[in-house]
């Protein structure tokens, strides 16, 4: 699972080939021992549990960087290494 960016204490990855358990584009991220799935296309929470402030870090990052994102699922769900994205500031 490789990271594609960090911070504010949060790291954001992307599983390879990770489309069988939820359909849709989607990251992975962590935060001081919480783990969650995030949707690519709306920033809804699929799976996990999340700080609330954390998750709308999360989401402002994702409504940044959303073609960035999308072009990295392309990647790791055909099996090859996603690139890394700006951090949010």
């Amino acid at each position: 699972m490789p990271t594609i960016s960090m911070f504010y204490g949060i790291l954001v990855a992307i599983f390879y080939e990770d489309n069988k358990r939820h359909n849709l584009p989607h990251i992975h991220v962590r935060y001081q021992g919480k783990k969650a799935a995030v949707s690519i296309e709306d920033g809804a929470l699929l799976a996990g549990d999340f700080p609330a402030k954390q998750l709308r870090m999360v989401r402002v990052w994702i409504d940044i960087h959303k073609e960035e994102l999308l072009a990295n699922w392309e990647l790791a769900v055909s099996g090859e290494e996603p690139f890394r994205i700006e951090a949010l500031r």
